[in-house]
């Protein structure tokens, strides 16, 4: 099974495509009223520990970017992940005035193709100063993390771009501290830092050792629930991880049919994910990393979101 940054999107285009094709239930509410129901009566919901933003790129709603914005505050979102760099920042700022949802980060936008793993010095320079234009953008919109996919094991052996791509990073910690902007790594399907080709016993410990030796307070893990559900128990993971986890993605997986689903369905242990969260006494962003679409689909994730987390 490969994934990559392309194979990712299309396949959350298509799930989201699927949604709006099929029996969508008109109402997010009336679909999920039970289940939310049910949790939250077991007590275990993070209601007051949770704000739910998505990406920028999930939001398929014509129109401006106020808008947008503006859909997104509608459908329940608490925020908005922008792409930096790349953003509009005044027009940003302008939405974010006319709408009064906040930007809270944005995800950097070309971490895939400009890798700080690559094995020329000229394109690990370029992927800093994008790093460094995403810092300055999110700090301009009042944002506060920037997420980044930190290489790809494709560009040498591990200890090679572990080094690499830690002595590039660190260059741009300075530049996070002096504008407050956290540098969050994401935990992707990257074959780095874990065994692609390995089973679902795996743990966290690279990801640990790889923050710790940026050692700083300014770096830590965006990390993303779904994404490696596939290789360990994600409630664990978080355990391992610990401080170190400053914001959260996620999306759906289903370990038994081995492929990605909506984020209410698949097999994740969201009881395990949500008793860990409260054991390393997380305060913070989750970020819908699905496919998005109308007004009404983004209703639907906020609402899949209340569910799996009891926020409601």
């Amino acid at each position: 099974m490969t994934f990559n940054h392309f194979s990712r999107r299309e396949f959350f285009q298509a799930t989201a495509m699927s949604a709006a094709a099929g029996a969508m239930l008109t109402g997010a509410e009336s679909i999920l009223a039970g289940p939310v129901a049910a949790l939250t009566s077991e007590g275990d919901g993070l209601k007051g520990r949770l704000w739910k933003t998505l990406k920028i790129g999930m939001v398929q709603v014509p129109g401006t970017l106020t808008e947008k914005f503006k859909a997104v505050k509608a459908a329940g979102f608490d925020g908005v992940e922008m792409d930096a760099p790349g953003m509009n920042v005044a027009e940003t700022i302008k939405a974010i005035a006319e709408s009064g949802l906040p930007v809270d980060g944005t995800v950097n936008s070309t971490h895939w193709d400009i890798r700080h793993t690559n094995a020329d010095a000229a394109v690990r320079a370029k992927a800093l100063a994008s790093l460094q234009s995403a810092i300055r953008d999110t700090h301009a919109v009042g944002g506060h993390s920037v997420l980044l996919v930190v290489g790809k094991g494709a560009d040498g052996p591990e200890t090679e771009i572990r080094k690499r791509s830690l002595e590039n990073i660190s260059l741009a910690v300075p530049l996070a501290a002096q504008l407050g902007v956290q540098i969050v790594i994401e935990n992707v399907w990257n074959q780095f830092l874990y065994d692609h080709d390995g089973d679902h016993t795996q743990t966290a410990a690279k990801f640990v050792s790889y923050v710790d030796e940026l050692n700083s307070p300014w770096v830590g893990m965006q990390f993303d629930i779904g994404n490696h559900w596939k290789y360990g128990s994600m409630g664990d993971w978080i355990r391992q991880l610990g401080k170190r986890v400053m914001k959260l993605d996620i999306k759906g997986y289903s370990r038994a049919n081995d492929e990605w689903a909506r984020i209410s369905e698949g097999d994740i242990d969201y009881a395990d994910v949500r008793q860990a969260l409260r054991e390393i006494n997380f305060y913070g962003w989750v970020a819908a990393e699905v496919g998005g679409g109308d007004a009404a689909e983004l209703k639907h994730i906020a609402a899949e979101m209340d569910m799996v987390f009891g926020l409601v």
